[in-house]
């Protein structure tokens, strides 16, 4: 299948970032998440990523020359996030790219889930695998895709590429640390990436 029909039929099933959260919410209450993997921890995960989505909506800012930036942009277009509720580095994101859609009302933020659209997921791949976020940024009439970012700002994937050839895999030590690169960050990097992307593909 092609690239634009998987859009569109990802898009009939899509949700708005105020849908999405009402729907992990409903789930968590429920002692689920969403995604294939049902486990406790993932579960617990997925807790914590509500938690954190919650902070960065009511303290994250934008910066006035970034907000400038995406308010120039005269593109009609479509920011579609493939995500989980359990991701951790989608909580940290998340809130980000919503307060950046909001800046411009030629940008429409939809959310879909990954284990449901999983061909759709394998043509947007990093480094061979599934990760997520995926922000995948397409023209609204034509679907022409103008850029890609995800699954988290590029000095954070550094980090876990520099990790990943030192040990093999990434440990909780590891993944502390770079839930504490976040923390200190405030969303600042991945504000920066993708505006640089959206201004580019926007000229």
């Amino acid at each position: 299948m092609q690239v634009n029909q998987l859009i569109n039929s990802a898009l009939q099933n899509a949700q708005n970032y105020t849908e999405y959260k009402i729907h992990i919410n409903d789930l968590f209450s429920q002692g689920k998440t969403t995604g294939n993997n049902q486990s406790e921890a993932y579960i617990n995960y997925t807790e914590l990523s509500l938690q954190r989505m919650k902070r960065w909506e009511k303290i994250g800012k934008i910066e006035p020359s970034e907000a400038d930036k995406i308010q120039h942009i005269e593109t009609n277009q479509t920011w579609l996030v493939i995500t989980e509720a359990w991701c951790g580095d989608a909580a940290h994101a998340l809130p980000y790219i919503k307060k950046l859609a909001d800046l411009n009302s030629k940008i429409i933020l939809k959310i879909v889930l990954r284990d449901e659209n999983e061909e759709l997921m394998n043509h947007f791949l990093t480094n061979g695998g599934k990760s997520i976020p995926k922000l995948i940024a397409f023209t609204s009439e034509d679907k022409k895709i103008l850029f890609t970012w995800g699954p988290r700002p590029d000095e954070a994937m550094q980090m876990v590429i520099q990790e990943k050839q030192a040990k093999g895999s990434l440990d909780e030590d590891f993944r502390k640390k770079l839930q504490q690169w976040f923390n200190k960050d405030k969303g600042k990097k991945t504000v920066i990436d993708i505006v640089e992307l959206a201004t580019k593909a926007s000229t």
